[in-house]
């Protein structure tokens, strides 16, 4: 069983910036977010995998950037230009491997993001 540090979040004014961090256990193949806000299904935000190699949804590329500093740090997720429709919680998730399936996923507790004036 993956175990998740998690920390971000909170609320923000339309245009302003938070950033999420996440630190699963083990050396995952790509460690990432979902998100699913009141009445919609989850969908993907962003993931990274263990090379560094980064993939958003249309939803964000450009204002999201995900990173980490090296395998064993935590993943960053930087949310800029932060609009009323990221209103949503957010879902830390490690891919153990290139083959593991979506419902296979580990998943931390989720994060609450708020863009509201």
């Amino acid at each position: 069983q993956v175990q998740f540090v998690e920390s971000g979040g909170g609320l923000v004014q339309p245009g302003g910036s938070l950033r999420l961090s996440c630190l699963p256990s083990g050396d995952n193949y790509a460690v990432g977010w979902y998100r699913q806000a009141p009445g919609d299904e989850r969908g993907l935000v962003a993931y990274i995998t263990r090379i560094g190699f980064a993939t958003y949804s249309d939803a964000v590329k450009g204002r999201f950037t995900i990173d980490r500093e090296n395998a064993g740090t935590p993943v960053n997720l930087h949310m800029n230009s932060l609009e009323a429709e990221d209103t949503a919680v957010y879902y830390c998730f490690a891919r153990r491997e290139f083959m593991t399936s979506s419902h296979e996923y580990d998943w931390g507790q989720g994060t609450q993001v708020t863009v509201s004036s």
